[in-house]
Parts: structure tokens; sequence; C-alpha cells
């Protein structure tokens, strides 16, 4: 059997944020396999654009990338108590493609923001969001790393115990899920 495909998806596109180095996080727990983080430096969504040029070459690379993948994690910081708009957009613009990557996917998705809930609001939205895909959602363990700014040490690794051990229980399951 080869080695699981894992995608993540940042709901931030700051190279350093905390949603990418807690997916980054939720990979290394994941291992063995290949890690892909996903670009979601897409244009707005825009029908007058599809219909005149169609769906742009960034959004097809990304289902692309879903449907390959194996498994699939999300994160997302909490912005005025919701996902990041880049990643409502991300979802948008797929559900425009014509094969449906979503469909049947293990997904687990995770939060991260300054907040002390954690962006749990965003990801309780979040999950709504995935609902059309008809996605195989994880249910837990919830993952929503709140002050998430001083939950990382300089390298990038997670400095709680609990957090760290409630996202190896996560990533064992989504690699269950996805049958490895």
């Amino acid at each position: 059997m080869s080695e699981p495909i894992l995608l993540s998806l940042s709901g931030s596109l700051r190279q350093n944020a905390t949603n990418r180095k807690l997916l980054r996080e939720a990979a290394r727990l994941f291992e063995p396999g290949t890690h892909i983080e996903a670009d979601l430096n897409l244009p707005l969504y825009d029908g007058d654009l599809e219909e005149g040029e169609g769906i742009p070459k960034g959004v097809q690379v990304l289902a692309g990338q879903i449907a390959r993948a194996d498994a699939v994690i999300i994160s997302t910081p909490e912005y005025n108590k919701a996902p990041s708009g880049v990643l409502k957009n991300a979802l948008d613009w797929v559900s425009r493609t014509k094969d449906k990557p979503w469909a049947n996917k293990p997904v687990a998705v995770m939060s991260a923001a300054a907040g002390r809930a954690g962006g749990e609001r965003a990801q309780m939205i979040l999950r709504s969001y995935m609902v059309p895909f008809q996605t195989r959602i994880l249910q837990g363990p919830e993952i929503h790393l709140a002050d998430s700014s001083n939950e990382f040490d300089a390298q990038g690794k997670l400095v709680n115990e609990r957090y760290e051990n409630a996202l190896r229980t996560l990533m064992r399951n989504l690699r269950s899920e996805a049958g490895f």
C-alpha cells in the first residue's frame, strides 16, 4: 500500500500564520505520508469571470489536489466570529468545478485564533460550509487553539502537550478514516 496524500488548506494566506503552523503539526503527527499545502490565493469568485474565462487555473489545481488527496485537513482563523473570506472564497470556487472533488473525502477541521475560544465559532460555521460537499468530516476531537500566537515554539512545534495529544488523536482518526 502506498503512503497517503494529505492535503492542507489554511484559511490564512500568511506563511507564518498560526493556522499554517497548526496544519504542519497535524501533518507531522499524521505521518508517514505526503503532505501538500494548498494555495488559496485565488481571485475573488465572480460569475462574470467564470462565464467569460472559465474556472481559473489555480482553482483547477486546487480541485485536482482535493480529488487526489486521501485526506484533507483545514484550519481556519476566526475573523469577526466566522471563517476567513479566503477560505470561503476557495470553497465557493471549488463548488463550481465539474467533478465533485470533495465527495466522500475524509476531512478534519481545526482552528487557531487569538481569542480565548480558539476559533470555536469559525470552526462551527466551517463545518456547516462543508455540508453541501458531502465529505466524511470527523467529529473530533475538536481542536480550538486559543491564544494561538503563544502556543508554538521557535521551530513551530506545539508547546502544550494537551493540544498535541488531541491533535495526535485527531490525525490517527483521520488516518483510519482514510483507510491507512
